[in-house]
């Protein structure tokens, strides 16, 4: 089901996005998307390079009940857990969650690069209560293409494949990342503008008949 389906009470939907370890810097297509998207802003999770699980689970459910509209969620890296857990232990059944795009998720279990990850450990095992979708990077140092796969399956989410662009932060130089916000629209009810078709190609495979369908299905 798109997210088009789902009523959004005449108001268009807050995106809130969620960074991962270390914050997203000026360069980061989440900074530059609520430099630019209307209904768009940050969550502050503070404790950005000391990051603990529940202080974040908790600034993320504040934001969400702050919020006068149904919310989609933009997370990225370790932001994705936050995001995971946050639904593991809230078990929200209000519908305010519309959708989730969950970007580059890092291993937190395996071989996690960053001790700090680990606090996040295990993953989530149930399906997340809302539409999402999971974007991985074929060359993404944090976690592998194939357990990006697994993940999605297990999180009931749709997987995008987003090519070779690494961890798909800042040091990809995306821009705006205009694959991202395709994918941000199957998301939404009302489609953002997109600023560059042309880079589409530059950061993603976008290929609707199968990049985003149910892993399984």
């Amino acid at each position: 089901m798109t997210q088009s389906a789902h009523s959004t009470g005449g108001k268009d939907p807050l995106i809130l996005t969620v960074p991962g370890l270390g914050n997203s810097g000026p360069g980061h297509w989440q900074t530059l998307w609520e430099e630019t998207l209307p209904n768009c802003r940050r969550v502050d999770l503070g404790l950005w390079d000391d990051p603990h699980r529940n202080t974040w689970v908790n600034k993320i459910n504040l934001a969400i009940q702050r919020a006068d509209r149904p919310v989609v969620l933009v997370a990225h890296s370790l932001g994705c857990l936050a995001v995971a857990w946050w639904a593991e232990f809230e078990q929200p059944t209000d519908g305010k969650v519309i959708g989730a795009l969950l970007v580059a998720p890092p291993d937190v279990e395996v071989r996690p690069i960053d001790r700090r990850l680990t606090r996040f450990a295990p993953f989530p095992h149930g399906e997340l209560p809302f539409p999402s979708v999971l974007v991985a990077s074929r060359d993404d140092p944090y976690m592998g293409v194939g357990q990006a796969h697994h993940l999605a399956r297990t999180w009931g989410s749709r997987f995008a494949d987003a090519g070779e662009v690494g961890h798909i932060n800042a040091e990809a130089d995306l821009g705006e990342w205009t694959f991202g916000k395709l994918l941000l629209n199957q998301l939404l009810p009302t489609p953002v503008a997109l600023s560059d078709a042309g880079g589409v190609s530059a950061g993603g495979n976008f290929q609707p008949d199968h990049a985003l369908r149910r892993l399984g299905a």
